[in-house]
């Protein structure tokens, strides 16, 4: 489970920003997590609220938003939206494409207090 590892990592982050801006607590969080970042979100809202027992985010709610995926396709030359890996090109069913949006985890937001 990956997401226990990206959850920890993302605790980090959050309260390593709040403590560089004085803040005592983090109130709340808001990440964005991509159609194909293999993420599951269930995943990673159990596992952050074990990630943050013990720090200045335990207790915080976690917003999560999710992103849609987006690919070009060199086959037929358009942007698409896919919504999982390994789907063909549903203009032209071709594989041959470039992943441009969807495979990020991302901290949007933090609401500190």
């Amino acid at each position: 489970m990956h997401e226990m590892s990206l959850s920890l990592e993302t605790v980090e982050l959050v309260v390593e920003s709040a403590k560089q801006g004085g803040f005592q607590r983090v109130s709340a969080v808001w990440i964005e997590i991509g159609a194909l970042s293999c993420i599951e979100p269930e995943a990673i809202e159990f596992s952050y609220q074990i990630a943050t027992r013990g720090t200045m985010a335990e207790n915080s709610k976690l917003h999560i938003e999710s992103l849609p995926g987006e690919a070009y396709c060199f086959g037929c030359q358009k942007n698409i939206v896919l919504n999982q890996r390994g789907e063909p090109c549903p203009c032209c069913g071709g594989f041959e494409l470039k992943v441009m949006q969807g495979d990020e985890l991302r901290v949007k937001e933090i609401e500190v207090l």
